[in-house]
């Protein structure tokens, strides 16, 4: 059985310091004692750190929201995959629809970023997704398609049995605008994204690898969307950044691990 895994992505927020440690420790309180649920937080990069001494103690990871494919080097502004799990984070989200939007990310570069994340220890969590223009020209399974085989490119030698992965399938025309998929919709590209991964590994790592949804998951949402089939867990922007609505997703997610 793969395990439910809801991790929070706070993009540019909270704006200081204190807000962010805040918000981890209300977090680390309010999560529910027992919780069968895998947890995560992804701060700005200036707070992992402090994000990390925050929830010390509890079971919460935590990630950074990009790395670089780079070591070391000449590469201003960079953050390498090795310095972010010096600070103890777990997991790594590469390929944001943001980053591909606003950085110019690549199938390439999500390719290279991953490739470094898995060779420091990182859990890479590669973000894939069509935008509104592509769902509505019935391009949605064409691109995810092309957004794995050449993001995931060369990995067999790294992915052994799922563990070291984890993807998440943000449709960009749900992020931050109120939209969800329907649990049909997005249960049916999960499932097309698991019927990929097994080509690209094979199917026993495939049924491992979690899949997570990203795309306006709310408390009231979270349930109907996390008891499909192919759908193991979400990637969380706008609710992760207050416990209560945070936690609420994690409660609904505990409540489909329980029933499961």
């Amino acid at each position: 059985m793969r395990p439910i895994f809801i991790a929070g992505n706070w993009k540019l927020n909270p704006p200081t310091l204190a807000e962010a440690r805040q918000l981890a420790v209300d977090l680390k309180v309010q999560l529910p004692s027992g919780s069968g649920v895998e947890v995560a937080v992804c701060p700005p990069a200036a707070f992992l750190a402090p994000v990390v001494e925050a929830v010390s103690g509890s079971s919460i990871k935590v990630g950074s929201q990009d790395s670089s494919p780079h070591a070391s080097g000449a590469y201003t502004g960079e953050l390498s995959t090795n310095m972010v799990k010096s600070l103890g984070c777990a997991y790594a989200v590469i390929g944001h629809s943001e980053r591909r939007q606003y950085h110019g990310e690549t199938n390439q570069s999500v390719n290279q970023k991953t490739v470094a994340a898995l060779a420091s220890g990182l859990v890479p969590i590669v973000c894939v997704g069509e935008t509104l223009a592509e769902r509505e020209d019935s391009v949605t399974f064409a691109v995810v398609e092309q957004q794995l085989r050449e993001g995931l490119k060369g990995l067999s030698d790294s992915v052994k049995t799922g563990a070291e992965l984890v993807i998440a399938y943000e449709p960009v025309w749900a992020i931050g605008t109120g939209k969800v998929a329907t649990p049909a919709q997005a249960q049916e590209v999960h499932a097309f994204i698991r019927q990929i991964l097994a080509s690209i590994f094979n199917s026993a790592i495939a049924d491992r690898l979690v899949i997570q949804y990203g795309g306006s998951v709310k408390a009231d949402n979270a349930e109907e969307l996390l008891s499909q089939t192919d759908i193991d867990g979400a990637l969380v922007g706008g609710a992760s950044l207050k416990a209560d609505s945070f936690v609420g997703i994690i409660t609904a997610a505990n409540a489909v691990a329980v029933s499961a």
